[in-house]
């Protein structure tokens, strides 16, 4: 059984940097591990979608999503690495940890800083909530 490797991605360089990383440790197995994409989005204020049809909510949150993960996938494909990409809605730390639990994966690959509040970019606090709250390995790429 192959490994399965999940690489949360939210647009910004430093997930960039990890689907880099990836891309160079990937390439050396023998076997490349499967790689799952996923990108959290922040669930909209209910002021908001009480007033929206669900449906397009639903839209912009896949659009959003995948307009995230189109560049990772982009330097995947390039690398001759298929992936799959995911887009869930929810706390992104939590939702990071369920999902990786939920497909079985055998390693989180996450970048060290995301595009979070100028508070959470500085502190990367998205990735030590992952860090604490996941009993699979991380791998933090600076």
């Amino acid at each position: 059984m192959s490994a399965t490797w999940l690489v949360p991605v939210d647009g910004s360089a430093h997930a960039l940097r990890a689907i880099d990383h990836v891309i160079r440790e990937a390439l050396k197995d023998t076997v490349t591990p499967a790689i799952v994409l996923l990108n959290v989005q922040a669930p909209l204020p209910s002021d908001i979608t009480r007033f929206v049809a669900s449906s397009v909510v639903q839209d912009y949150h896949r659009e959003a999503g995948e307009a995230a993960l189109a560049a990772a996938r982009d330097r995947l494909a390039a690398a001759g690495i298929g992936c799959s990409l995911h887009v869930r809605i929810g706390e992104t730390a939590h939702v990071i940890v369920d999902f990786a639990r939920e497909q079985q994966c055998s390693l989180i690959v996450i970048g060290a800083r995301g595009l979070g509040s100028v508070a959470g970019a500085l502190l990367g606090s998205v990735t030590n909530r992952v860090v604490h709250l996941s009993e699979l390995p991380v791998l933090v790429v600076k």
